[in-house]
């Protein structure tokens, strides 16, 4: 009984969701942003007591408004958790496929027991589909954009087998960001501040439209 009632928000978003398929959804492109960890699984704490579920959540957050404020008529974002509550990584890949997603990007913060690790990992699932193409595209216009706009180091774009992308490789372009380690001075200090975490989101959006570029902006 508890673990349902931990589910029933993902439930409710999910019957919503495919009562709203059919309905104007097919004139959209849809990204779903999965916030890593959430509820009791805090994911990595940083050096300032910093929680990847908390980094994560607020960036979907973030880039969420974005879409809302600059392309809301053609794009629409959702979002694998809203708030603090652990979602199981098959229900978030399901969500995705329910929703017939264009984009499946799951967001993370990284940790190392070297303290001068650092830089963003991007990863890609290591089973070939029709999407890999799209995928690898995403994943190294991401490595790009957030090098040269705000200097993060890149660690590179990396093949691995995490359950997300599995799950949802043979059905869209996925890939699974690492925003840096929380385990680095530098780095946490860089996202615990609000303008940081702004920055982010911001050219992260910019990267998943180019991804769905061709379609009308509001006011274009």
């Amino acid at each position: 009984m508890k673990k349902w009632l931990k589910n029933v928000s993902f439930v409710i978003l999910l019957i919503k969701s495919c009562l709203l398929l059919g309905q104007d959804l097919d004139e959209k492109k849809i990204i779903v942003i999965d916030p890593g960890h959430g509820g009791n699984d805090s994911g990595a704490i940083g050096v300032n007591n910093l929680k990847e579920k908390s980094i994560t959540l607020e960036i979907a957050r973030l880039i969420s408004e974005l879409a809302v404020k600059n392309h809301y008529k053609t794009v629409k974002i959702y979002q694998t958790r809203y708030s603090d509550t652990l979602i199981s990584l098959s229900d978030r890949t399901k969500l995705a496929k329910a929703l017939n997603a264009d984009l499946f990007l799951s967001l993370h913060c990284n940790h190392s027991d070297n303290p001068n690790a650092r830089g963003v990992e991007i990863y890609l699932s290591n089973t070939q589909s029709k999407y890999s193409g799209e995928s690898v595209w995403t994943a190294f216009q991401l490595q790009v954009d957030l090098n040269e706009k705000l200097g993060l180091e890149s660690r590179g774009v990396k093949f691995a087998n995490f359950q997300v992308l599995r799950e949802t490789t043979d059905f869209m372009p996925s890939v699974l960001l690492e925003l840096g380690f929380l385990s680095n001075e530098d780095e946490g200090s860089y996202l615990l501040k609000p303008e940081s975490l702004d920055s982010l989101a911001s050219v992260i959006w910019e990267c998943l439209i180019k991804k769905l570029d061709g379609y009308e902006r509001i006011g274009d």
